[in-house]
């Protein structure tokens, strides 16, 4: 079975809104994914790197973790817009 994609073919909806709040808070990749490991997240560079280029899809655990280190919402992160 094929896995969904946005209407434009994208892997996953939050590739733009992570980059913007990534650079919001001033975090690099690497420190964005330190971050995320220390509050017990499994999730490297590389992972990051992948949603950001929207080469993969992301799992409910990965929103919720990056909404918690990101602080903000998942409207914010998957609409870009504050609910």
């Amino acid at each position: 079975m094929p896995k969904p994609r946005s209407q434009t073919g994208e892997k996953n909806l939050i590739s733009k809104n992570l980059i913007e709040l990534r650079k919001k808070n001033n975090f690099s990749q690497r420190l964005l994914a330190y971050q995320l490991q220390l509050k017990g997240y499994d999730i490297d560079k590389n992972v990051i790197t992948r949603i950001e280029t929207n080469k993969r899809y992301v799992t409910d655990i990965e929103l919720k973790a990056l909404c918690e280190v990101l602080d903000v919402t998942y409207d914010e992160l998957i609409d870009g817009r504050k609910s």
